[in-house]
């Protein structure tokens, strides 16, 4: 990313907000801040913010709203701000298409190597070309989709973009490198998030269906990316000989 990136950090405890503010600049980016949703709206209003750190518990707006609001009018990376208790809200806001979350209290080193792996994916300041001049060795075919490795994009076979967050290229990129082998959701969670699996974990299966309804034919009948029972995911490529290659 060429640019200064514009991080807004939206909570409503100013403590955060100051903590945030003040590592991230240190860090090279720009930061804004925000003590609720109004702010965060005249905020986007006025200028474009490469990705929004958002806090789920706010009072009036919360994060979830914010989250569904930014998804559907920018282009912009959001990561979530949970508690640690807050599984549920954590899988709503995934579910929203939020690119990746970090819990409270959390390390400010933590927060920072997932900005930038939200911000590497991303890179708005890639230029079109790029995306359309990528080698075909790059390319790898999932279901009725082609996923670009080098330009860490994904267009149906037609040539229609397909929209993808960060954590969602990642997983991919981690079926792509392991092809017929059984990847269970411990391995993906480590491959793709970087983070350890627990029991209440169901990032990885939230990630998998919305892939599906995005790759698959038909989702309900997975092909490409296939459950294998009480051991986790497999990627079943197509084979160029196979009707519909």
């Amino acid at each position: 990313m060429n640019h200064q990136p514009h991080i807004v950090v939206v909570d409503d405890d100013p403590e955060v907000r100051e903590m945030v503010e003040e590592y991230l600049s240190a860090q090279g980016f720009r930061l804004s801040a925000a003590p609720g949703g109004g702010e965060l709206r005249s905020i986007l209003a006025r200028e474009r913010a490469d990705l929004v750190l958002l806090d789920i518990k706010m009072p009036g707006e919360d994060g979830l709203s914010l989250a569904r609001y930014i998804r559907e009018n920018f282009n912009t990376g959001i990561i979530m701000v949970t508690a640690a208790g807050e599984v549920v809200d954590r899988i709503v806001g995934l579910e929203i298409g939020a690119d990746d979350y970090v819990t409270k209290p959390f390390d400010p080193r933590e927060l920072l190597a997932r900005v930038k792996s939200v911000l590497r994916r991303l890179d708005s300041d890639r230029p079109k070309s790029d995306l359309s001049d990528a080698k075909p060795a790059n390319e790898v075919r999932f279901g009725r989709c082609l996923l670009n490795l080098e330009a860490q994009t994904m267009r149906t076979l037609e040539g229609e973009a397909v929209p993808l967050t960060s954590m969602e290229f990642d997983l991919l990129k981690a079926f792509a490198a392991r092809p017929n082998r059984v990847l269970t959701r411990d391995q993906l969670l480590d491959l793709a998030h970087n983070r350890p699996w627990d029991p209440f974990d169901r990032s990885i299966d939230i990630r998998i269906n919305r892939i599906r309804r995005k790759i698959e034919p038909d989702p309900a009948k997975p092909q490409t990316i296939k459950t294998v029972r009480g051991a986790g995911y497999v990627f079943v490529p197509k084979e160029p000989s196979e009707p519909g290659s």
